[in-house]
């Protein structure tokens, strides 16, 4: 029944929070309308899959797995409020189920509320969704953060859109130099898939190489089909070395099947690299039944970084325990870092956002690295801003541990 009435209780806070603007601040009445900002956030939360009206429709007390993230999203969305109104912060915020059937994005887009808003807040969970949104934003020239992935959407020339997660252009780059760093004296080996996405990512090093100030990588590439084997890896592993086996797909079948063949054949020592799409897949967590077998390196990039030791995330690991009686995910900690280190600098800073995506006076888990993206070297306006922070972590047997 927890999860039931948990969800009831969401459901009246969303129809709330749609309609109405939800004030925080304990200045703001005390302000004129002009210091009061106003953010507008949304989440994929399918609320209508889980209720026909105020009745709960889905069979069981159990959220449906397509609201967990936005869900979680709009928890630490929630939350940071709770702590922006304690620090006296003057913005009013709006909450959208991006993914309601009954308020459609279009029909949301043409409320007149936009004309005084002043910062956009997504979680998008399909890349469709994503250009709408971005050309509105940039038809108001209102700020938009895409604080998760999907993240870009193919969008150019729209100096109103942030990417807090970076580009799988900005991923490759960043795993190429990694490489060049820890890994140049192994045997290299790429391991590719076909397909359109995979003959990008693989234009992408070819390109690092040809345009890297160091000393270029020298890999062995291999295209392989869906149903590979060890014995189709043979010609290019070293059983003599060290193998850096780099997985040029996103497709995250492909990925843990290559992690898998290279775990369950010991004559191959192994390192696996893998594309940013392997942060949180569950599959890579599982520790090895064999413990004498440590297994192999898992190598991977992600712009998020929450460690739980520090004490910030206790706290609010914590107040989330007390609050849901349940384990609080990533998208509830990147709601919240969204929501707190973007409003207060668009407070702070008088709505000057893009003057100060630099500052590093509000971070509080990530240390965001947000740049220009030109279009060219004599572009005055860029194409987008984006995060170019990356960690690294290594898993190993189940455990993770950063890198960097």
């Amino acid at each position: 029944m927890y999860y039931k009435h948990i969800l009831i209780i969401m459901k009246s806070l969303l129809c709330l929070l749609i309609f109405l603007q939800c004030t925080v601040g304990a200045n703001s009445q005390t302000t004129t309308n002009d210091s009061v900002y106003k953010i507008a956030v949304f989440a994929p939360i399918f609320i209508d899959s889980a209720f026909n009206g105020n009745n709960y429709k889905v069979t069981g007390n159990y959220i449906p797995k397509t609201m967990l993230p936005g869900l979680d999203f709009y928890n630490g969305i929630m939350m940071a409020i709770d702590s922006l109104q304690k620090e006296k912060a003057n913005i009013e915020v709006i909450f959208f189920d991006s993914k309601s059937s009954q308020e459609p994005m279009k029909k949301i887009l043409a409320l007149k509320v936009w004309d005084s808003v002043s910062l956009i807040i997504s979680s998008f969970k399909d890349r469709a969704d994503i250009k709408p949104l971005a050309d509105f934003a940039l038809s108001k020239e209102i700020p938009l953060v895409s604080a998760t992935y999907p993240n870009d959407g193919g969008i150019t020339e729209n100096p109103f859109f942030i990417l807090l997660n970076p580009t799988l252009k900005t991923h490759c780059e960043g795993i190429y130099k990694h490489i060049q760093k820890n890994y140049s004296t192994g045997n290299l080996v790429y391991v590719k898939r076909k397909g359109r996405l995979e003959d990008e990512i693989q234009s992408i090093f070819t390109e690092m190489g040809k345009t890297t100030p160091a000393i270029p990588l020298k890999y062995k590439t291999i295209e392989l089909s869906d149903v590979f084997t060890i014995e189709n890896l043979q010609n290019v592993l070293d059983s003599n070395r060290q193998n850096i086996v780099i997985c040029g797909s996103v497709n995250e079948a492909f990925g843990i099947k290559l992690v898998n063949i290279l775990q369950s054949n010991k004559k191959y020592s192994a390192i696996a690299i893998g594309m940013p799409t392997w942060d949180g897949l569950k599959d890579l967590n599982k520790p090895l039944i064999d413990e004498t077998n440590k297994g192999i390196e898992i190598v991977y990039s992600t712009p998020y970084y929450f460690s739980r030791n520090t004490s910030l995330v206790k706290h609010l690991a914590a107040k989330y325990k007390e609050t849901f009686f349940a384990r609080a995910s990533d998208w509830f900690y990147k709601g919240f870092e969204t929501m707190y280190y973007f409003s207060n600098t668009l407070t702070k800073n008088k709505g000057l956002i893009f003057n100060h995506l630099t500052d590093k006076d509000f971070t509080i888990f990530n240390e965001f690295e947000i740049e220009q993206v030109l279009p060219n070297k004599d572009a005055v306006l860029p194409n987008y801003w984006e995060n170019k922070k990356l960690y690294f972590f290594k898993k190993q047997n189940g455990i993770t541990k950063s890198v960097n």
